[in-house]
């Protein structure tokens, strides 16, 4: 297997990320145990495979329902022309909508796919009417209410 930058990814390293991808919070002594290396060697790889770009970064990771934003939703944006500077523009700009989670640029009907929390249905419709539709570039939404939201398990590694 091949990383970002090219260069193969060893034994080693797969399985540094396995152990990575069922625990992120695994401190680098308990992953050195697990595979047997010394922790200096884990971490110099932990390391390198962050600058490689490998591993993208960490994070914590809540219940937004806890935090008092019970209600998903994932808005369908379609675009009225397609530029490459203005759908740059557009993703910057759903980017930075406060309750945007997660974000994605997509083929096929749509054009993007916007993850949000809010507190109420009234914090959904300003989400739409205030930071998407207010954008010349945007042709149409749709939004749709999540019921529920599970995580995958990611790419067999």
């Amino acid at each position: 297997m091949k990383s970002q930058g090219g260069d193969p990814l060893d034994d080693n390293d797969l399985r540094i990320l396995r152990l990575l991808q069922r625990d992120g919070d695994l401190t680098n002594r308990a992953l050195a145990e697990r595979l047997g290396l010394a922790e200096s060697t884990c971490a110099h790889r932990v390391r390198t495979l962050r600058a490689r770009g490998v591993i993208r970064g960490s994070q914590v990771r809540f219940s937004e329902t806890a935090l008092g934003y019970p209600i998903q939703a994932l808005i369908r944006v379609r675009l009225g022309s397609h530029s490459a500077s203005r759908v740059r523009e557009l993703f910057d700009a759903l980017c930075e909508i406060p309750s945007a989670l997660r974000v994605f640029h997509v083929a096929g009907v749509d054009d993007f796919l916007v993850h949000v929390a809010v507190r109420d249905p009234e914090a959904l419709r300003d989400v739409v009417l205030e930071h998407i539709t207010v954008h010349p570039v945007v042709r149409a939404t749709e939004t749709q209410l999540l019921f529920e939201v599970r995580d995958g398990q990611g790419p067999s590694i």
